[in-house]
């Protein structure tokens, strides 16, 4: 599963990337952060249409960076606190250069092409959806 209801675990997706013959580890791990009066963020996403995309963004990041060896993307749905983590980004590859490349590219091309949508809650009680970015399609 790519999307989840609860916490997401660095360490499960540690060992279920481990590969011996990968000399680098970058981890992105993006949480809610504490911004005025925002409290916490509920995720929500058209699970099948999200887990697609999640999924074939991995593909491409194997595809693009022929050095990385395994590459996962993790997002939370639900309502997620202040420090907690909404999104992982775990990829191992060969070589620190391409891992670290890869990485960045996973992370900013999650955020144009899976579809999750995100309503703030402030301290006050209110609510607001957040304008969020196009959604962009996989190049064909």
């Amino acid at each position: 599963m790519h999307l989840s209801d609860q916490a997401l675990l660095l360490d499960a997706l540690l060992a279920e990337t481990a590969d011996p013959e990968a000399g680098a580890l970058v981890v992105f791990g993006g949480t809610v952060r504490l911004d005025g009066r925002v409290e916490a963020i509920d995720y929500s996403a058209y699970a099948p249409l999200a887990e697609r995309a999640l999924r074939e963004l991995e593909l491409e990041v194997r595809e693009r960076y022929p050095d990385v060896r395994a590459c996962r993307c993790l997002h939370r749905t639900g309502l997620v606190a202040t420090g907690e983590l909404s999104v992982l980004v775990v990829v191992r590859a060969g070589h620190r250069p391409q891992a670290f490349e890869a990485a960045r590219w996973a992370i900013d091309t999650l955020k144009e092409r899976v579809p999750v949508w995100k309503q703030e809650h402030y301290t006050d009680g209110t609510r607001e959806y957040l304008e969020g970015t196009p959604i962009a399609s996989p190049p064909k």
